[in-house]
């Protein structure tokens, strides 16, 4: 039997634990909260919802993970055996999978805007930016194939293994990434106008904190630390006993943070620089900043062409790096609990995830008149996922590490053997026990609320 792998290092384990958690939200959503809900008082908010809410259910994930030393599935059954919590595990091997078939299709236009990047698509005299977004997804074959390449680069990363695959690409491409994302901040804070931006970043305005504002801190840093879904517990299942959880997930939350705010930084002072007025989701990324290059290249074509690759090439790592740990998770499943080989385990989800994500594709398309419960495949999707799967997830991991878990056993994870973190287990374990699985609720019912 081959023996299990582990990440190598310290550093590979925050790499690809903060590949999970940086995606395309940190780039999208995060930097118009911060703008919409009182700029630097909402980061100071979202810092707080981190810290008791986050970290706590990313740090029971972990435990869970690395004392089970299994798959979702398998973990449940070596803690609990013979109990219904392997229906958790399950669970949990589901939703990524739904996630990556959907997300696939968005990592998709991604690959089709680097193309078109490369090309000087966006910058060129010619260039035609108005509606080639919304042409583009409703077409039928362009997007299908652009979601094929997608999902065949996960899948060949996937199929590496955890050191080989995993860790190699996380090691390379995280630092790139971060690198990425510092020389847009330097481009973007240079354009006339881009003061604005800023203000709209950083000026503190506590008359917008609200309800709803501590609401949506909540729940982004919920969603943005890949929570409830299965990866952090898939991943600390390959970190190796002397790792200290603690500092593994204070790393990955500070990463996620510090890209997300590099990532406002990159993209609204380009946005109030060129006279446009904020947004979020894809029509920011697709829509608003290809428009933007456009506007740029007619003073230094060859500067914002070059700006346009290196933004989609941005957009692309994060996409993939949160996307293999979405794959992984399906694929330890299918290779501890089923005994497949892993290739076949690959091959097995990635067909899944490539043809849910066709239907999701064509829902944009020849099939966005078929509705389930009033949205198309690709928004019930992501809705049962967002609103359902993921915050339940969260929080029967969470009542599963503080009340079904023994408490010597998650105290020996957190302090591995009681040589690490012993004064902070007993604030962090009420905060597992008690303020998660409240602070979970309080998402999921906000995200139905103002949804």
């Amino acid at each position: 039997m081959t023996p299990r792998e582990n990440f190598g290092s310290r550093f590979a384990v925050i790499m690809a634990m903060a590949g999970s958690a940086i995606g395309l939200g940190n780039i999208w959503r995060f930097p118009y909260m911060v703008g919409e809900y009182g700029g630097a008082a909402f980061i100071v908010v979202y810092l707080v919802a981190c810290f008791v809410l986050a970290l706590p259910i990313f740090f029971a994930e972990s435990i869970i993970g690395r004392r089970g030393r299994a798959d979702t599935f398998g973990s449940m059954q070596k803690l609990a055996p013979g109990t219904g919590w392997r229906w958790l595990g399950l669970l949990t091997v589901l939703s990524p999978i739904i996630i990556l078939s959907y997300y696939s299709v968005v990592g998709g236009w991604s690959v089709e805007y680097l193309f078109k990047s490369l090309a000087f698509d966006f910058t060129g005299p010619d260039a035609r930016i108005d509606g080639f977004f919304g042409h583009f997804i409703s077409s039928v074959w362009e997007p299908i194939i652009a979601h094929t390449l997608f999902i065949a680069l996960v899948a060949g990363i996937v199929l590496g293994g955890v050191k080989k695959g995993i860790e190699t690409f996380t090691k390379i491409c995280m630092p790139v990434l971060f690198v990425l994302v510092i020389v847009l901040v330097f481009y973007s804070l240079s354009l006339p106008g881009a003061g604005k931006g800023i203000a709209y970043l950083v000026k503190p305005d506590f008359s917008k904190l609200s309800a709803q504002a501590a609401a949506a801190a909540l729940g982004q840093a919920f969603f943005s630390l890949s929570l409830g879904v299965g990866t952090i517990l898939t991943y600390a299942s390959y970190i190796r006993a002397d790792e200290n959880i603690l500092t593994s997930g204070v790393a990955t939350a500070a990463s996620d943070l510090f890209f997300a705010i590099l990532a406002g930084f990159a993209i609204m002072p380009a946005v109030f620089a060129a006279g446009i007025a904020p947004g979020t989701g894809p029509g920011l990324v697709f829509e608003t900043l290809p428009f933007i290059f456009n506007r740029m290249g007619t003073a230094i074509p060859w500067l914002s062409a070059l700006v346009a690759i290196i933004f989609f090439l941005t957009i692309l790592v994060a996409a993939l790096t949160s996307a293999i740990s979405m794959m992984e998770v399906g694929v330890a499943y299918l290779s501890e609990e089923k005994k497949l080989p892993r290739w076949r385990a690959v091959l097995y989800i990635t067909v899944f995830a490539w043809v849910v994500g066709i239907l999701c594709s064509l829902s944009f398309g020849p099939l966005a008149n078929v509705h389930i419960l009033g949205n198309n495949l690709f928004d019930f999707l992501d809705k049962l996922c967002s609103n359902w799967m993921l915050p339940l997830g969260g929080f029967l991991f969470t009542v599963f590490c503080g009340w079904k878990m023994s408490k010597a056993d998650v105290y020996d994870e957190f302090t591995n053997g009681g040589t690490k973190n012993r004064n902070l287990f007993r604030p962090v374990y009420f905060l597992i026990r008690y303020f998660a699985p409240i602070g979970i609720l309080v998402v999921f019912v906000s995200a139905l609320l103002f949804s």
